[in-house]
């Protein structure tokens, strides 16, 4: 039975739907992941879109903030992050400029121990132990653990509301391709959120089973950019 059902999961055709109704999926104060690492494999289309709506008051979890004129670093300039939970933003100096002005509410995080939070939710854990930051400012306000002698930070998981990821090819049932280096944080957040919505370059009938990045079951919406 279970088998059955995660079979009726992977062949089910996903919505394809614009950019536009992809935008208006995301409200107000909503939690939101957005893949890519600085403009390789970021979903421009859909972030254009919330532009366009006024959306705010957002958390904002991707790997950075951008540069000023592009994707992510579009939603810090025009103020619709209200928190930015992030692995640097030296890229844009206006996420460091709101910051030390007290507009926008920065967490730095260790890129892996981010890229970890993220699996772990995906993976329904409950979090894990790492020495990444033991001794420094990243330690504040988490619990250590000594396990053989050795200090440990505990990290709690990390999921959204909504996740909006790249495809360089997507099939009909919501099975992705990614070239290259875009699967950077894309192949995490596809399973850390409660709606998951691809931005393909191509869409496709179907893809080989061989080349599939991330399958289709964590998928639910398609945008064709």
């Amino acid at each position: 039975m279970r088998f059955g059902l995660l079979v009726k999961g992977f062949l089910s055709v996903k919505k394809i739907i614009t950019a536009t109704e992809a935008g208006k999926m995301i409200a107000d104060g909503s939690s939101l992941m957005i893949g890519g690492f600085l403009k390789c494999g970021t979903p421009t289309k859909v972030i254009e879109e919330i532009l366009k709506n006024g959306t705010k008051n957002l958390t904002l979890i991707a790997n950075d903030t951008s540069f000023p004129d592009s994707d992510r670093g579009k939603l810090i300039v025009n103020k619709r992050i209200k928190k930015a939970i992030v692995t640097h933003i030296g890229t844009n100096p206006e996420t460091g400029r709101q910051l030390h002005d007290g507009e926008l509410d920065v967490e730095l995080v260790p890129m892996g121990t981010l890229m970890e939070r993220i699996r772990s939710y995906g993976a329904g854990l409950g979090g894990f132990l790492t020495p990444t930051g033991v001794g420094t400012v990243v330690e504040q306000g988490k619990k250590i653990v000594e396990v053989d002698g050795r200090q440990y930070l505990f990290e709690q998981p990390l999921g959204a509301d909504v996740a909006i990821i790249y495809g360089t090819k997507v099939d009909k049932f919501g099975n992705i391709f990614s070239e290259g280096t875009t699967r950077n944080f894309n192949q995490v957040m596809a399973t850390a959120a409660k709606t998951v919505i691809v931005e393909a370059d191509e869409v496709v009938d179907c893809l080989d089973p061989n080349i599939v990045t991330i399958p289709g079951i964590f998928v639910d919406y398609i945008v064709a950019a």
